[in-house]
């Protein structure tokens, strides 16, 4: 919503400035993978290829309206394997500041023409993000940017989420196997000046509308898949977020005396729910009676 942020280039500073494998490493015990699509691990999740069939005959719809690297470029985070991979991504970042029409003026990024410095604050309401949001803070002041973190009682946040009152949050959209019409509330045009939607992004766009429109009318499942594919991919290519992160196993102990699918559900062990005693396993555990 806020018209600096509305230009692409400055977006995509944010996700370049933060070094998520850095993170991982020092923060997480490197026990996460790094979000790269809004419908992580399913088939609605924009292929890692170009577009093609009927997505790209959907995406066609509107070619004129949406990132061209849509259609000639994979999208995929930064990724920092090493101190070097770091530097350079910095590097992209300032290429794009001084592109979008930024530069350096004692010290501070300051727009070139009006001479008012890029400012911006994460507003969080739990402790535990502080210190992930921190670093990326200084990563963003070592570009220029007056980046700043301010921290809200739950009362104060639910106030200023409501009516977007922010300019950087930790927002999450959960998404389904069957997406339908709440995307009009993530992403809608309607939803974006309605107080208290889903729309946390502010996203007014009328090729992600029509986009939205297909995955809600979509007649059979191929249909669906294709078009929430190729609405990942143009939201993917706008740069909205700076993606996060999610746990790739499930860690569970157990006495190894359960019987369980060959096939489990895709994003559950199922444990409980299709999981069943077996008692010839019970019997192998040690101690166990004997027969």
């Amino acid at each position: 919503r806020d018209p600096i942020r509305q230009d692409r280039r400055v977006r995509q500073v944010f996700n370049l400035a933060f070094d998520f494998e850095w993170a991982n490493k020092n923060l997480f015990s490197g026990q996460y993978a790094r979000v790269g699509t809004y419908f992580e691990g399913t088939e609605l999740a924009a292929p890692k290829e170009l577009p093609k069939g009927r997505e790209l005959e959907i995406l066609n719809e509107v070619k004129d309206q949406v990132p061209p690297e849509v259609f000639t470029t994979v999208h995929a985070n930064p990724v920092n394997a090493s101190p070097d991979d770091f530097r350079n991504n910095l590097r992209k970042a300032v290429a794009l500041l001084k592109e979008a029409g930024y530069e350096i003026k004692g010290g501070k990024l300051v727009n070139a023409k009006t001479g008012e410095p890029l400012k911006v604050e994460f507003l969080l309401v739990s402790p535990l993000f502080e210190r992930i949001v921190q670093p990326s803070i200084a990563n963003l002041q070592r570009l220029g940017i007056q980046a700043s973190l301010r921290m809200v009682d739950s009362a104060q946040y639910t106030r200023r989420l409501n009516g977007f009152d922010y300019d950087i949050i930790v927002g999450n959209f959960a998404q389904s196997n069957s997406p339908g019409n709440e995307q009009r509330d993530f992403w809608g045009s309607e939803a974006a000046g309605r107080e208290g939607s889903q729309n946390l992004i502010g996203v007014k766009d009328k090729a992600i509308d029509k986009l939205v429109d297909h995955v809600i009318f979509a007649k059979d499942r191929a249909e669906l898949v294709a078009a929430t594919n190729a609405l990942d991919r143009v939201l993917l290519w706008n740069d909205f977020v700076v993606p996060q992160w999610y746990a790739p196993k499930v860690r569970i102990a157990y006495w190894n005396r359960y019987g369980q699918p060959s096939t489990l559900p895709a994003l559950t062990p199922g444990f409980t729910q299709v999981w069943w005693f077996d008692k010839e396993l019970a019997l192998k555990l040690p101690g166990a009676p004997k027969p």
